[in-house]
């Protein structure tokens, strides 16, 4: 989500994103396979120039340091990665426990399981997975994306 919607790396007040390690996967995922990530062409172009954004970030030797350093033991952090004066990514070693497998993929599995955690909501775009999340009473709070400034108004920094 970082890759295709520019507000969240600009919000009103400072944010932490917390994301598990398995997500920047996906980036080089996206990036090898070339699949379309928006159904706009331009759109798309947009957002894989972002992912290629991400992929550099994190593979900055200070930043992949950090990373490295949170993958050797389940559920460390990685020491904030700084991306502006207002804006973090933390990456978390997450680990699918099969709690929600039958019902969630293990990249979602590990995405819930982190907000647990970390007692931090979740900022999704995808309405099919909200719905899924409601229906087995996941206990976090969960956001669309159409509702990021009220996110940030109501949550604690």
């Amino acid at each position: 989500m970082l890759a295709v919607y520019g507000h969240l790396f600009v919000p009103k007040r400072p944010v932490e994103y917390m994301i598990p390690y398995s997500t920047i996967s996906e980036l080089y995922e996206i990036r090898i396979t070339g699949e379309r990530i928006m159904p706009d062409p331009e759109d798309d172009q947009h957002a894989k120039e972002h992912v290629d954004l991400l992929i550099e970030l994190f593979e900055r030797p200070f930043n992949k340091k950090k990373i490295d350093r949170a993958l050797g033991i389940p559920w460390r952090q990685s020491a904030p990665l700084l991306i502006n004066e207002h804006v973090s990514i933390i990456i978390i070693n997450g680990m699918d426990s099969m709690q929600y497998g039958e019902t969630f993929d293990p990249i979602e599995t590990e995405i819930i399981l982190t907000c647990m955690r970390e007692q931090a909501p979740l900022l999704t775009d995808q309405l099919e997975y909200m719905e899924r999340l409601i229906q087995h009473e996941v206990p976090i709070p969960i956001y669309d994306i159409e509702d990021y400034e009220y996110a940030l108004e109501h949550t604690e920094e």
